[in-house]
């Protein structure tokens, strides 16, 4: 699974709110929700990101792992 939680954490860092990257930015509400609930974002969404926060990619991405599956 990706998770999308350094994100809010790195906008913190960098001082940048949510108001900030819909209203100066174009960053849409509908995907910053996408976001909050780990959905597909694309990779030039992701590109876009790191270049307004001014950071790398693994600064908002992280890949957990999905349990094993159980076989039957």
């Amino acid at each position: 699974m990706i998770k999308y939680d350094r994100l809010w954490e790195t906008m913190k860092k960098r001082g940048i709110s949510q108001y900030a990257l819909y209203t100066y930015y174009g960053i849409d509400r509908s995907l910053l929700d996408r976001f909050r609930k780990n959905k597909n974002i694309e990779i030039y969404t992701l590109d876009r990101i790191c270049t307004i926060l001014d950071c790398n990619i693994e600064d908002i991405v992280e890949h957990v792992p999905d349990p094993p599956l159980q076989k039957h």
